[in-house]
């Protein structure tokens, strides 16, 4: 039997393989949204079930590790919040395939006009900063850096806010667009989403780190060491 500290390095590693899974599914994802690139949207695609085998492993693992090792104290933030950063990453992933599924499916690429419109390139860049922040985080234990996700996240909430008017206006002018506005405005409510998992993760995080629980705090109190 492994040791204490040797499935507390397995879990650790397990949960760091399935944040950068779950990051390239997403990058992939939107590369193809972006790029109408339909065999990389089937890459995705393809390896959902990849995410979903690694999600349930990490599960099993977890209670394994409850069972065997009764942990308290840090150990126990470290295994509550890995479980929870891993049903976060799986529903990043599931994002990341509902997406794909529009490039496999739909025949025409997004009139590019109407992807600036709605900032989906700033959306995706913004992310890709949101992911790398919580993948340093995670691997150094770095609380300072888990926090700046707080702050890229404006930027998506601003976005969607504004999304709809801006396809109210556009549709408006032409109703051949309705289809692909649509697709559009979908896809930037998922992005605005996994921004809010993003942010869910960066909690776990600092709670395994600091024992600090951030999810029933004022937003001010969250954002004041940014």
């Amino acid at each position: 039997m492994r040791n204490t500290e040797q499935q507390r390095i397995s879990l650790k590693l397990a949960g760091f393989e399935m944040l950068s899974l779950c990051k390239l599914q997403l990058e992939k994802a939107l590369e193809a949204f972006i790029n109408h690139d339909e065999d990389l949207a089937e890459e995705v695609i393809y390896m959902e079930t990849h995410v979903n085998a690694l999600d349930l492993k990490i599960e099993r693992d977890c209670e394994n590790f409850f069972a065997l090792h009764n942990p308290v104290a840090k150990d126990l933030r470290f295994t509550m919040s890995i479980l929870k950063m891993t049903s976060e990453l799986e529903r990043i992933a599931d994002h990341a395939f509902n997406i794909s599924k529009y490039v496999a499916e739909e025949e025409k690429k997004i009139e590019p006009f109407l992807m600036d419109l709605l900032e989906i390139k700033k959306m995706s860049d913004t992310i890709d900063y949101m992911m790398d922040y919580i993948a340093v985080a995670y691997e150094e234990k770095d609380v300072k850096i888990a926090r700046k996700v707080f702050k890229k996240d404006k930027i998506l909430d601003k976005i969607n806010k504004k999304s709809f008017k801006i396809i109210e206006v556009e549709v408006k002018k032409d109703t051949n667009l309705i289809q692909h506005s649509l697709i559009l405005f979908s896809v930037v409510k998922k992005l605005e989403r996994v921004g809010d998992l993003i942010k869910n993760i960066a909690e776990e995080i600092i709670f395994y780190v600091d024992a600090e629980v951030l999810k029933h705090k004022n937003k001010k109190e969250v954002l004041k060491n940014d």
